[in-house]
């Protein structure tokens, strides 16, 4: 059957697919619209299956902070390729997803794709009519939420690729982005040494007392060795203990001091971290940034 490019058009608005798709579900539904999107549905869902077992490494992590600064939302949405992170497409459905976090805090990714969206659709199909038309895989990896019973929430994105979500109590708004950015690019493990495990603690201690004694290291100084090493390792590696990025004389324990603040809750997400070797250097381009403010 014949096909009008004006219904053609409308089809195009109300699913976001391909002009040739749209023509072809048309042309099976007879024109009819309704039908017609829920054929392109089907497909996606369809298409979505087969392109499951893609590895998803790129895509975006998104923020977002209520007016009143009192919760917000950290999400990564993978895709296979840079082309389709910077695609209009794929921004808007993980901005719509992040918002969807926001608003109704869902306890789990499984809850999360479940959720519907304004238009009636679940997050699900429409990630899955999102697939149809980009022609990648796309998956929506993990997201965070936090709310502030006291003080505020602040965040950080460095780019796509970076976001940081943390809550502060006390100190002026300055405070708590720098905090963030700092987090972006120093990637501490947790805020002081008693958010890190004994197990954590032990490993590294058995490390450097091995490290000492194969050095051939006397007895009487290997303890002392150790503990100037598990200083080093907790000043890098825990908030309080390193260094700030904007002002390397102070820690960051001296700062929230003379600032008379808190930190109480820290997320860090890097983009497709734990699921493939990245080139990279995000955390320097951060480290560059930070210190040219």
């Amino acid at each position: 059957m014949s096909v009008k490019a004006g219904i053609v058009k409308e089809l195009r608005q109300r699913t976001g697919a391909g002009m040739m798709e749209c023509k072809k579900a048309l042309v099976e539904c007879d024109g009819d619209l309704e039908k017609a999107s829920q054929w392109l549905r089907e497909k996606g869902v369809v298409s979505a299956e087969k392109k499951a077992g893609r590895i998803t490494a790129d895509g975006k992590i998104a923020l977002k902070i209520t007016e009143s600064c009192r919760s917000g939302v950290l999400v990564e949405v993978n895709c296979e390729t840079d082309f389709v992170a910077r695609d209009n497409s794929f921004d808007n459905f993980v901005n719509q997803v992040a918002d969807f976090i926001l608003d109704n805090k869902p306890r789990s990714l499984e809850s999360l794709l479940l959720g519907t969206l304004g238009n009636g659709e679940t997050i699900e199909a429409a990630k899955n009519l999102l697939i149809s038309v980009i022609g990648e895989n796309v998956s929506v990896r993990r997201f965070s939420d936090m709310e502030a019973s006291e003080g505020q929430v602040y965040g950080y994105l460095h780019g796509k690729k970076i976001g940081v979500l943390l809550s502060v109590v006390g100190g002026p708004d300055e405070l708590g982005s720098d905090l963030a950015m700092h987090i972006a690019a120093t990637n501490p493990v947790a805020i002081d040494e008693s958010q890190l495990s004994k197990e954590i603690l032990d490993k590294e201690r058995e490390i450097y007392l091995s490290q000492a004694r194969d050095a051939g290291k006397p007895s009487a100084v290997v303890d002392r060795i150790v503990e100037g090493k598990m200083k080093k390792y907790l000043s890098e590696t825990t908030l309080l203990g390193q260094r700030f990025v904007k002002d390397a004389e102070i820690t960051i324990e001296d700062l929230l001091e003379k600032n008379n603040a808190r930190v109480l809750d820290f997320v860090r997400y890097e983009l497709g971290e734990g699921l493939e070797k990245r080139t990279d250097d995000f955390v320097g381009e951060v480290l560059a940034q930070a210190a040219g403010n």
